[in-house]
Order: C-alpha cells, then structure tokens, then sequence
C-alpha cells in the first residue's frame, strides 16, 4: 500500500493514533489491495470539513452465480481505527442505490459492525468481509438502463424486483413497515397486536443488549411468525413508517433522576440512529416516564414535534369511553370522554363535544366523568392493554385515518402553556403524524392539576442530561 505520497504523509500526520492506523492499513492491503489509500476533504452533516484519508476500491460480490465488483469508499476519521469508518456507495453514473436495510438512499452504509465497532476486535478486513456477505444476500446497486440484458446490474434489480412480489407486497405500494425496539413483555404485545391489526407489511423487533426490557425474540425466531425479522441491529429499522420504542435501560441508580438519566442516555444511542434512517416516520414512544422520554426523544432526533408522539393517556381515553358507554351505560350523543394532563396522578378526565377542530368540556357531565373515572382508576396497565393501544395509535398513522387519540404530544401554545412540556392531549393522527386539537375549557380542578404536571415536568427535565 502506497502510503509515500505527500498529500497522504500530511494527512495522516494529523492522526491520534497514526502508528496504529499505519498497521491496520498495511493489514487491508495485504487482504484488499484493490483498496486504494486517498486524501480528501470530508464535509460533516453541519457543513463543518476535514481533511482525512479515504480507501477507494471495488469489492467482490457473487450474486446468482455470476461475480460483481461493487464500487464503495470509507473515509477514516482522525481516531481511525478506534472509530468505526464511514463507508459509502460510489455509484457509477448507470448505476442507482437500492435503499435497503443496511443502505440509505444517499448510499451510506449500515451494519452491525459498524454499530457495535470495537477495535481492535473490529477491523476494516472483518468489516469488508461482513459488507460482501450482506450485499451478497440484497443488492445494493441496479442498473438505470433497460438495455439488452448484458449489465450484470440489470441482473440485480430484476431478481430484488421479483422478490419483492414474491413477498406479496406490490412494488407500486408503499411498504407499510414498523419496528418495534425493546423487547419483554411490552414489546411483544406490540408485536402480536399490530399483526392483529392487519395494516403491517413488515415488522421488524430489535432486542437491543443493553435494554432492561428484553427477551421474547428467541421464541418468534423460532416460530418464524409471518412478515416478522427479529434483530439486534438498528439498521434493520430503515424505512419504517412508525417506530415504536418500548425500550426501557438497566439502572443500579438509586435516584429517580438517575433512573430516568440511564434511559435518556440509552436514547442517545437509539434515536439519531433511526431517525436518520427513518427521516419520515414517526415516533412513537412507551418508554417510562412516557412524557418525559418522549420530549427527549423530540429533542434528540430534530424531528418536528408533530412527528414525535408519546402512548400517553390513549388507553385510559378508549377505557374511559367504554365505561362510559357500556359499564354505566349512558351512551351521551354527540359527548366523548378524554383523559389529558401527565401520565402520572395528575392526569384528569374531561368529557367534550365532538365533530369539530374547537372541543369545549361540559361542566354539565362532570359528575358522570367523575364516576366514570374512579372506575378506571382501579384499572391496572398490563403490557397486552398497552401493547393494544400502541397498535391502535399506529394504525391510525399507517392508514392515514384522522382518528383522534389522547397522545403525549408537545403542549407549547395549548391553554396559555409557555414552556416546552409534553402533555397527553386530543391529537388527530394520520400518515403525517399528529394534529392537536384546539383548547377546551377546563375545570378550576382540573386546571390546577395540569399546572401543577407542567411545573413538575419542567424541573424534572432541568435535571436530566440530553
């Protein structure tokens, strides 16, 4: 490996480690030397360049019987190799990127060995040997002309084509996929009841390792239920249009601050990663405290506030109305009852009209939601209830059906509410994410309590670590 130009001696000179980033590139060439060392300038997601070096080369791919030479780059940080490289596609210009799951539409690649990078466990031999193997099983480059057939690109895009109607979802119809991230008790009750659901494509369950909330993954694996991928990689996410994370971190904190902090901090983690992967789908979050992880999952992924959304009060919503209409049996025309405020003992029932944008509580029905409400209190949340609600507020989304729930949603500008908080309030969901409804007069009662939630929240959140 040629290492004597100028522009590379002066590039790598700017190494941390560059004795060692030397011998891991002597130890590429030997096993790749088709790999070529360059220098260039890298721009970062904030405009902000580097000047760094780049291996340029070809790597081989047998697909089908027939050998491929796939055209990619990894550009080499300044820590390299105790940071994993940013490897990318270089489409030639008849060449298009299939965006799949370990390449976005940019062309930048995803693996776990990128995820979980661990030198000197992990070395640029071990990750292009996982790169051939991956892109041997999904093609991530076709061809853009029709032609006769010769390009052996042509070849790819027409073998991915028939799978994807192989796997009964028409190659004109968007893909209705969600991936569930935690697993246990909770996450699999999302997953069994989105499949009840009927509106899910693909659903994909990621167990990550470090999660307090797993298990469950082994027995899908094993039973291999219909349009379900069990994995421990976050590139598996990619294109979903829901995400839901039920993932909840291990902690031997002792504070509740510290509790929260351990999952803010698995967050860090979890979030930019399928955001960037997923940037149109929403977030759905059941993770405890379920306002507050939702806000730090709005802060984290740069998401608009309407694409970010928490499970909140939505069961006690649907179980409220069912109280209401079957238990008392009082089926009020035209009324419908909604639990709003924290997720903790100041949440708040109310009952208002419906049919229109404006809502306005009935002052009238206050001693029936009362009733209604005391019975729901004795009403614990299992994880197959939650899991329930989580499928229903997703299946609002996927089908677009402007059904209105009771959600975590950001509560800036509603009622007066000045400071960012996030309250369970009415919310219509749809493809798009959420659309809160307008303010509804509350009680002096139930005003105070919604108060005294925002007050709460915000201390809390002055003391947690994003």
């Amino acid at each position: 490996m040629d290492l004597s130009s100028e522009s590379v001696k002066r590039t790598l000179g700017k190494y941390k480690f560059r004795d060692v980033a030397i011998e891991e590139l002597k130890k590429v060439h030997r096993m790749h030397p088709e790999m070529v060392p360059q220098a260039g300038t890298y721009t970062f997601s904030d405009s902000t360049q580097k000047d760094l070096l780049k291996l340029v080369g070809n790597i081989p791919v047998r697909y089908q019987g027939r050998s491929y030479n796939l055209p990619i780059l990894m550009w080499l940080l300044d820590s390299f190799p105790f940071t994993p490289p940013i490897c990318l596609l270089r489409p030639t210009p008849n060449m298009v990127i299939r965006e799949g799951k370990h390449v976005d539409a940019r062309g930048r690649i995803y693996l776990p060995g990128l995820h979980n990078w661990d030198h000197p466990k992990s070395t640029v031999n071990g990750l292009l040997t996982e790169m051939i193997a991956k892109f041997e099983e999904e093609p991530p480059l076709s061809s853009k002309n029709s032609g006769d057939g010769k390009d052996p690109t042509e070849l790819l895009a027409y073998v991915s084509k028939l799978q994807v109607s192989e796997g009964g979802v028409k190659p004109d119809r968007p893909i209705n996929k969600v991936t569930v991230i935690g697993g246990g008790d909770l996450g699999m009750a999302t997953v069994m009841s989105l499949l009840a659901k009927g509106s899910v494509d693909k659903l994909v369950f990621i167990d990550l390792p470090d999660c307090a909330t797993k298990g469950g993954t082994m027995d899908l694996e094993i039973f291999n239920l219909p349009k379900v991928e069990v994995s421990k990689d976050l590139a598996s996410s990619v294109g979903s249009k829901v995400v839901v994370v039920t993932a909840n971190a291990w902690s031997n904190e002792q504070s509740y601050v510290g509790v929260v902090q351990t999952n803010v901090d698995l967050y860090r983690g979890v979030i930019p990663t399928v955001t960037r992967l997923s940037p149109q789908a929403v977030l759905l979050i059941a993770s405890q405290p379920v306002d507050i992880m939702t806000h730090v999952a709005w802060r984290q992924s740069g998401l608009p506030p309407t694409r970010v959304i928490g499970a909140g009060c939505n069961l006690d919503s649907e179980r409220l109305n069912y109280i209401l209409n079957v238990t008392l049996n009082t089926h009020v025309t035209g009324l419908q009852g909604w639990v709003i405020g924290e997720m903790s003992e100041n949440k708040v029932a109310v009952m208002s009209s419906v049919g229109s944008e404006m809502i306005q509580a009935s002052s009238s029905t206050k001693p029936l939601t009362d009733r209604a409400f005391e019975i729901l209190k004795g009403k614990g949340q299992r994880s197959w209830s939650v899991g329930l609600s989580l499928a229903d507020i997703a299946h609002s989304i996927l089908m677009d059906q402007r059904k209105t729930h009771s959600v975590s949603t950001l509560a800036q500008g509603w009622g007066g509410i000045g400071v960012e908080v996030f309250l369970s309030l009415p919310c219509v969901l749809g493809a798009t994410g959420s659309t809160r409804l307008a303010v509804m007069a509350l009680g002096s009662e139930e005003d105070s309590k919604v108060r005294e939630s925002i007050a709460s929240l915000t201390s809390f959140l002055a003391q947690l670590r994003m």
